[in-house]
């Protein structure tokens, strides 16, 4: 009787270690949700999923449900509002100035579609958009000149793993 006992277990045993064995070759077992964010701009851990592992920042909007977040550009900070409206990453003339470029050596021959109407703008390339750990290169942006604050637009947000606006926060992950 214990001899036909340690025989099922051993085949037990090995069927379990297969069944790991396959589940670990195919891509593992998705990782369980908690639901808990941090607000802020503070990356989260990955989680434990196989493959490649994202990092996260959670900004929450304001009472008007807009989302600042500060950003570093060429080296300056500077406040941008999130605009998945925008085509591009768009610069007041004065952040422009702040993060190295000469608005007024810009040429100011294309035309850009805004809230406000057809207003001219002049295309630039930025080396850098830095927000909390996550850092963009080479980033198509424009300088536009009646701006009130620069715009983090699709030029930036398409680089992204993903970003969701929910519950008043916006989740960035790369």
């Amino acid at each position: 009787m214990i001899g036909w006992a340690l025989r099922w277990l051993l085949v037990w045993c090995g069927l379990a270690v297969t069944c790991v064995a396959i589940i670990d070759r195919v891509g593992g077992l998705p990782a369980r949700e908690t639901g808990s964010r941090i607000v802020g701009s503070t990356p989260l851990p990955s989680d434990a999923r196989s493959g490649p592992a994202y990092n996260t920042l959670v900004y929450p909007s304001d009472r008007a449900g807009h989302v600042v977040i500060e950003a570093i550009v060429d080296g300056a900070p500077l406040h941008m509002l999130v605009d998945t409206g925008a085509s591009l990453v768009t610069l007041t003339p004065r952040d422009a100035r702040a993060a190295g470029i000469d608005p007024g050596a810009l040429q100011f021959d294309r035309r850009a579609s805004t809230a406000g109407g057809v207003v001219p703008m002049a295309p630039v390339t930025l080396r850098e958009i830095r927000i909390g750990q996550l850092s963009l290169d080479d980033v198509p942006a424009a300088v536009i000149e009646h701006l009130d604050v620069s715009l983090l637009g699709m030029s930036f947000l398409d680089r992204l793993h993903s970003y969701e606006m929910r519950d008043g926060r916006l989740t960035i992950t790369w």
